[in-house]
């Protein structure tokens, strides 16, 4: 059985400018393996997000091919991509998008309510969540009611709440001051690693780059 979770080949995507074109992405390749976490590093502007929207099937490349845990996505109709996402991957952003009439317990559970689990179940998968993440005290409070850590902590459960054998992070910890984000950080590699997943993680702190298994770098459209 392939151990490959991403396979991206050939990627192009250019975006229009008026009468100007502009090359954001040109032939990259990428593989991505069960168990590897990966820095994507670039300067702002550089193409980091537009990559991950491709990777995630969120958005559709120009030129090249996409396949997730070996199956062939490029030419996918829109339900069947989302059958991948939502079956596959995980996203945590830069800003946690927690619903905020929801609790913790609740923004957790609900994709996985969406993905086919009973509630009982998915209640039960969100609280233990919430404990790997050290915030079973914060279970019934909404949004508003935690810090900045907190919140992107319950952001990165929501991702994995579903199992998923993908995580694409861009810039989860961008919000976060340095002290917060490294915690958070420390939190986001220890259930990644602990899951065996693969993960792409774009960031601008080389010091958390150095931190995982390698780091791939955007430049002027390549991926070096």
């Amino acid at each position: 059985m392939s151990n490959v979770t991403l396979q991206l080949n050939g990627i192009g995507r250019t975006f229009r400018q008026g009468k100007s074109r502009l090359e954001v992405l040109r032939d990259v390749d990428l593989t991505l393996n069960a168990g590897e976490i990966v820095a994507l590093v670039g300067p702002s502007g550089s193409g980091k997000s537009t990559l991950l929207h491709i990777a995630g099937l969120l958005e559709k490349p120009d030129a090249g091919d996409i396949a997730i845990c070996g199956e062939a996505a490029t030419q996918l109709d829109d339900d069947a991509r989302t059958r991948l996402r939502r079956h596959h991957m995980g996203f945590v952003y830069q800003y946690h998008h927690l619903l905020p009439e929801f609790t913790a317990l609740e923004n957790i559970a609900i994709p996985q309510i969406i993905a086919g689990s009973p509630r009982r179940e998915a209640k039960g998968r969100a609280a233990e969540m919430l404990e790997w993440l050290g915030l079973s005290e914060r279970a019934t409070h909404r949004p508003a009611r935690l810090s900045g850590g907190e919140q992107q902590r319950v952001a990165i459960g929501r991702a994995l709440a579903n199992a998923p054998k993908l995580l694409l992070a861009d810039e989860p910890t961008g919000n976060l001051d340095p002290h917060t984000a490294g915690d958070v950080f420390d939190v986001l590699i220890q259930l990644v690693r602990g899951a065996g997943l693969a993960a792409l993680i774009a960031t601008h702190n080389p010091d958390l780059a150095a931190r995982m298994d390698r780091t791939v770098t955007l430049d002027d459209g390549h991926l070096v």
